[in-house]
């Protein structure tokens, strides 16, 4: 368990401060970046979706600079080959070797910008770092530096030149995040915030290191779970398997995932120890991009988010 109230207190004291760094960059999506640091605290990824211009990529990029650690991004495109993601092997004439040259998944944080824009191949390319936190070249593997985060975006609402993300893809995100449209007021402060402005966000200052984000993914696992809170997240799973609705039931990756998310939002808010509330609040978000209802061509949803409603109303906590 984390170390006393005033471990605590110091904890929720960095997390807040990561939250308010990045709230003044990107307006009105307090519980989106919630989610965000979530993922950051329970050692998993995050796929961003929604329409252009509802400031994926812009929250993805606060959060970066709100750390100091290596930031870097890849643009998907339909051309892009592995190589240009995990990096290449080159003969180096002078030694009579080969030279490994690391592509930009040897980096901390990892944005991943409109992932479904190309092909299923190269999106492979990202499942054994994303998994396993190592890269395979030309039979050598590579280990990559911790904290190791990667956060995709992707369009899923108009499918013209896109591809859509693989079951064992999918299944390697922690959490999916749905942008949607902000309420009035909110437009009225983005339209404040950037008046005069061209560079928003160029003053944001780091407020984490790389080993104060270790040290509070080591607190969320220490975070206790009792056997009943276990017991509920298994229940959970289950039903998704014996659901009718739906075209399968979740993994037993999608369940350490749950875990691993209410442990963090028990952190979060200065609790040692899992609510079954954190349970019940996180599940959609957890499950959601992993589940699709039977008769539907794509994952998500409402249809999903209703499937999951019933599940949740269904399943007892006891």
């Amino acid at each position: 368990m984390p170390t006393g109230s005033s471990g605590l207190r110091e904890e929720g004291r960095k997390i807040e401060l990561l939250r308010e760094n990045i709230s003044r960059v990107v307006l009105g999506c307090d519980h989106e970046i919630d989610l965000l640091i979530l993922g950051l605290l329970a050692q998993g990824h995050i796929l961003i979706q929604g329409a252009p211009g509802v400031g994926k990529t812009s929250m993805a990029k606060a959060l970066a600079a709100s750390l100091a650690c290596d930031f870097k991004r890849i643009q998907f495109t339909p051309d892009l080959m592995p190589a240009d993601v995990l990096g290449y092997s080159i003969y180096d004439q002078s030694n009579a070797t080969f030279k490994f040259h690391q592509g930009p998944v040897f980096t901390n944080i990892l944005l991943a910008d409109e992932i479904n824009r190309t092909t299923p191949r190269i999106q492979s390319a990202l499942l054994e770092a994303m998994n396993e936190a190592q890269v395979s070249v030309d039979g050598k593997t590579y280990t990559l530096e911790q904290p190791f985060f990667v956060i995709a975006t992707q369009n899923h609402l108009h499918s013209s030149g896109t591809f859509p993300l693989p079951d064992s893809q999918l299944d390697r995100f922690l959490i999916s995040i749905d942008m949607g449209n902000t309420n009035l007021v909110t437009r009225e402060n983005i339209l404040k915030l950037h008046w005069g402005e061209a560079n928003i966000g160029k003053d944001l200052k780091s407020v984490l290191t790389a080993a104060e984000i270790l040290a509070l993914r080591e607190s969320a696992r220490k975070v206790d779970v009792e056997d009943c809170i276990i017991k509920y997240i298994a229940r959970l799973v289950e039903a998704t398997h014996e659901s009718a609705e739906l075209t399968h039931g979740v993994s037993a990756r999608a369940s350490i995932a749950l875990m691993r998310t209410a442990q963090a939002a028990a952190l979060m808010i200065g609790r040692d120890h899992v609510y079954p509330d954190d349970v019940k609040t996180f599940m959609p978000c957890v499950f959601s991009h992993r589940l699709i209802v039977k008769g539907l061509k794509r994952k998500g949803g409402d249809s999903v988010a209703n499937v999951i409603g019933a599940i949740l109303d269904k399943v007892p906590i006891g």
